[in-house]
């Protein structure tokens, strides 16, 4: 029997008078690496921040490893946003902001097991050398590697990125997934990727899961299966990967 580490039961999310999802149901395997597909405006942050318990729906039930939403734990989620609130002019340095994964309050006074703990996090994302800067002095990159260190300090088993490559090189996009595809096959982890590029999930996630305020389809990644799903979201597949071809 196939065990589920996300299921979604006919959502429906509104804003207003705004339908933002409606009547979206799937269900992800454990283990899975799952690409979110969809064009602007689609519902794919939404959806994810639905399966963080950050939006609540107006209807429908989201199930995490057989558990209602409401008692999941959810110090076994793990969390890295599109868009970054933290004002980068804050005193703060990278180490602080990975350990803060594990405390609700800041944490000005690093010591001991924590600082060891978050280290361990760092060092896991190749960002173990910026432990000590300011925050104002890392790149957009560096940044994204120690937010991705902060929400993977726990170990959790399920891990929700929302464009985790933006702001990154080709090299250090090339890094990040390296990481993540480690993080999964280690961890046993369940990965849910938010991503504008189908070329990345078709290489790199073993699913995908195509939304435009409704669900397209959830399936097993591939690239003709990539393509059926983007025509349908979009109309077209897209801007052309001229190296597509050679890499089918």
């Amino acid at each position: 029997m196939t065990a589920f580490a996300i299921e979604a039961d006919n959502i429906h999310v509104r804003f207003g008078d705004y339908w933002a999802l409606t009547e979206v149901s799937f269900a992800i395997p454990d283990g899975a690496f799952v690409a979110v597909l969809g064009p602007n405006g689609a519902g794919k942050s939404t959806l994810l921040k639905t399966c963080l318990g950050l939006i609540r729906p107006q209807s429908g039930l989201m199930r995490l490893y057989d558990r209602p939403l409401a008692e999941f734990d959810a110090s076994r989620m793990g969390y890295v946003p599109q868009i970054k609130t933290l004002d980068r002019s804050f005193p703060a340095l990278a180490i602080e902001l990975a350990a803060s994964g594990v405390l609700s309050a800041w944490p000005w006074h690093i010591q001991g097991a924590l600082r060891r703990q978050a280290m361990e996090a760092l060092e896991q994302v190749g960002a173990d050398h910026l432990a000590s800067r300011p925050l104002a002095r890392l790149s957009g990159g560096e940044l994204q590697r120690v937010y991705l260190a902060r929400a993977l300090i726990r170990r959790p088993p399920l891990v929700l990125l929302d464009e985790p490559a933006t702001g990154i090189d080709p090299a250090g996009e090339r890094d990040m997934f390296r990481v993540l595809e480690r993080y999964q096959e280690t961890e046993k982890a369940t990965i849910m990727m938010i991503t504008h590029d189908w070329h990345t999930a078709v290489h790199h996630a073993t699913h995908i899961l195509a939304i435009n305020r409704r669900l397209i389809g959830c399936g097993e990644s591939s690239p003709a299966f990539a393509e059926e799903m983007l025509r349908e979201a979009f109309g077209h597949i897209g801007h052309e990967h001229p190296h597509r071809e050679a890499n089918a």
